[in-house]
């Protein structure tokens, strides 16, 4: 049984899209993922606010999509009924 580098592994290039009758879906939602979260997630300990600071970076956009998605939750239904009571 060959384990091999197991300080310094080796990764490939990254999941596949699988087999399936909707390869549009399977490429948006992946390029979804790609647009959200470009960067690689930050390996260096050194500094634990340095750290925090590096994964806030790595999240930002999952970040941004939560605040808006938040915002949608709140305004949509405060909105519809300010129409619907107001009926301005």
């Amino acid at each position: 049984m060959e384990l091999g580098n197991i300080s310094q592994p080796v990764y490939g290039p990254g999941p596949e899209a699988p087999g399936s009758s909707t390869p549009g879906l399977v490429g948006m939602v992946h390029g979804f993922l790609r647009l959200v979260q470009p960067n690689a997630l930050p390996i260096a300990l050194c500094y634990l606010s340095f750290f925090l600071f590096q994964l806030l970076l790595y999240e930002l956009g999952f970040l941004v999509c939560m605040a808006i998605g938040l915002l949608f939750i709140i305004l949509v239904p405060l909105v519809g009924c300010c129409f619907c009571c107001c009926r301005c």
